[in-house]
């Protein structure tokens, strides 16, 4: 299993809304908005790259408010 981070940036007054609708998502672990240079952060996980791939790069970006999205895999040593 992997699991990832987004930093999502939402457009104005948004971010409780998405983290909402994020939640709703397979997929997705967790989702809050938080304050700062971003407007949500969420915890996903799949069984491979191949399964964020669908999810993170469509499936996230494509509900309404969502304006950018950033990445960071976890890496476990």
């Amino acid at each position: 299993m992997i699991e990832a981070y987004v930093l999502l940036q939402t457009t104005t007054g948004a971010s409780s809304e998405v983290a909402a609708a994020l939640r709703h998502l397979s997929g997705v672990l967790q989702a809050d908005p938080v304050a700062g240079a971003y407007d949500v952060i969420a915890k996903v996980c799949g069984e491979s790259l191949d399964d964020l791939t669908p999810l993170v790069g469509a499936t996230m970006t494509d509900v309404p408010g969502v304006a950018r999205a950033l990445t960071c895999t976890i890496m476990e040593w």
